[in-house]
């Protein structure tokens, strides 16, 4: 039997729906009002929260998504930022809000996964708050600079830190995103001295790097790629195991040195405890679908974007996600320990 609140609740639907259905009963005027609206659904404007400010990776690939999931649906889709706490408040909001089926949040790798052991006690929510309903895209870091800074490779970041310890800042969009995670790794590894300062979102963050007054940043990819093709911002190294083609000319941290330096971001789509069964199977089948298009794949690659991959044929479904943000949990709590980041 499950031993989570979101798993008995999506094992009880299922097992009345199926029961339901082998009595030739599951009919909206045979199960009610509400089974009627669940079956219309959906019959007015979604609801997607971003919790984070307009312009970072979280809102791009989020209003990639929601354009599609309007067509499909037949109903408008609307992104909503509530930023803060590393997508604390926009998450928190989700699980307070009525899971009627026209609110979802666009979870990240920080507000479903790092946060939990990062804030501890603190954590305004708990993972069954939430249920899994797909996963949309995973994406590299990238460690970058300041076109100010005299350095071009992570070797030279790495020298010239230790020539200024405690000299340079390194930007984020918050505390508890892997981007900060990804820069406690770069300290530990690199063993230099860096001071973190954490922005309210990728594009405020961008800004304050592209005028210097932040020396070192670490971005998701996409929303920084562009800054990077303009030349208005130097890459130094990309967390993933590979280089993307997104950015060829960019080797990644391990070519540069620093194996242990890796870090994937991820965004998926998650809704309040308590959203009826239908509605999570038929939005994670149309996320599914959407990631499978072959237009979707290349907006998304060519921001430095994979597919979801979480099934054998290489998509996503509800089950699928839940078992990725359960091991995503597990794997960064470790991370946390072992690098000491905090919340503070």
């Amino acid at each position: 039997m499950p031993d989570t609140a979101r798993e008995k609740h999506q094992t009880m639907l299922t097992r009345r729906a199926m029961l339901a259905a082998t009595a030739g009963l599951l009919t909206p005027a045979a199960l009610g009002p509400a089974a009627a609206q669940t079956a219309a659904w959906p019959t007015r404007t979604i609801r997607l929260i971003v919790p984070f400010t307009p312009a970072g990776t979280t809102d791009i690939v989020a209003r990639i998504l929601a354009q599609r999931l309007s067509e499909r649906l037949g109903q408008t889709m609307i992104i909503e930022n509530r930023p803060g706490a590393g997508g604390n408040v926009g998450s928190d909001y989700v699980v307070k809000v009525d899971p009627d089926g026209y609110t979802f949040l666009m979870c990240t790798i920080s507000s479903g996964a790092i946060n939990y052991s990062l804030y501890g006690a603190k954590m305004p929510y708990k993972p069954d708050d939430l249920i899994d309903v797909g996963l949309m895209t995973q994406v590299p870091n990238l460690i970058f600079v300041t076109n100010d800074l005299p350095v071009k490779t992570l070797q030279e970041l790495v020298a010239y830190a230790k020539k200024n310890p405690g000299k340079l800042n390194y930007g984020s969009s918050g505390i508890g995103t892997s981007l900060h995670m990804t820069g406690e790794l770069l300290k530990t590894e690199a063993g230099i001295d860096l001071l973190h300062v954490p922005f309210r979102g990728a594009g405020p963050m961008l800004q304050e790097v592209i005028a210097g007054r932040i020396e070192v940043a670490v971005d998701n990819l996409p929303s920084v790629i562009g800054h990077i093709r303009d030349g208005r911002l130097r890459p130094l190294a990309i967390t993933s195991t590979t280089r993307s083609a997104a950015l060829p000319e960019v080797p990644t941290t391990a070519e540069a040195g620093y194996p242990g330096v890796q870090a994937t971001a991820w965004f998926g789509v998650q809704a309040p405890l308590k959203t009826p069964q239908p509605i999570i199977d038929r939005l994670g089948a149309e996320i599914d679908a959407v990631m499978r298009e072959p237009e979707t794949r290349a907006r998304v690659a060519d921001l430095g974007g994979l597919p979801p991959g979480l099934t054998p044929d290489g998509g996503t479904t509800p089950a699928a996600f839940h078992a990725f943000v359960r091991s995503e949990i597990a794997k960064w709590a470790k991370v946390v320990k072992q690098s000491g980041a905090t919340a503070e």
